[in-house]
């Protein structure tokens, strides 16, 4: 394990930012450096955001730490992830929910699609697929948990009548990040804090 990969899970532990060694240990087990594009790859535990193209970026390491521990996935769940990117946050969920789970990733951009199920290919659980992931993905529906990685002007209702009874789903809305429970078919909404990522986009492929 690197020096820098290393120090980034010993700050996780000492500042109390991460807790759950299962979640630690799916840090540890994903390279980060193989989810990167090549310029970038000696920055890979900079604990810092970096662009992968086409105006995106793969999230700060610390911010997806944050959101996989607040989705709480656990082995054999269903989940649903919108905005694929790089692939990297789909590997480490593909680590926590084992060989009988189940990722759906969705990425609107065809290139980073492409690259991400590239670098997913080794994660036999993991489906990368080219789509507009504002409308979710009903065929697979309804889901344990969803996490979206781009930022909601509001809660997107479509993806969230995806999500089941009682599941959770972590999602940005404008500035801040929202982990939301499903209780009654209503929403539970917990807010944990200001986050910045790219705007989640809808329309054509």
């Amino acid at each position: 394990m690197s020096a820098g990969k290393s120090a980034l899970l010993e700050y996780w532990r000492t500042t109390g930012i991460i807790t759950d060694d299962k979640i630690l240990k799916a840090f540890e087990k994903v390279p980060r450096e193989n989810f990167i594009v090549q310029k970038y790859r000696f920055d890979a535990y900079l604990d810092e955001p970096l662009p992968i193209g086409f105006g995106q970026t793969i999230s700060q390491p610390t911010t997806v730490a944050v959101m996989t521990s607040a989705l709480e996935p656990k082995q054999s769940q269903k989940i649903l992830e919108i905005g694929t990117g790089s692939g990297y946050q789909a590997a480490i969920l593909s680590e926590l929910i084992g060989i009988k789970g189940k990722v759906y990733t969705l990425e609107r951009i065809t290139e980073l699609a492409n690259f991400a199920k590239k670098n997913l290919k080794a994660y036999k659980n993991v489906s990368a697929m080219h789509a507009d992931g504002t409308k979710g993905y009903a065929k697979a529906a309804p889901y344990d948990r969803i996490i979206v990685t781009a930022a909601a002007s509001e809660l997107p209702k479509q993806l969230f009548a995806q999500l089941k009874e009682n599941a959770i789903m972590v999602i940005p809305i404008e500035d801040h990040l929202f982990k939301i429970t499903k209780i009654n078919g209503k929403p539970q909404m917990q807010d944990l804090g200001l986050f910045v990522f790219v705007p989640l986009v809808a329309g054509k492929l």
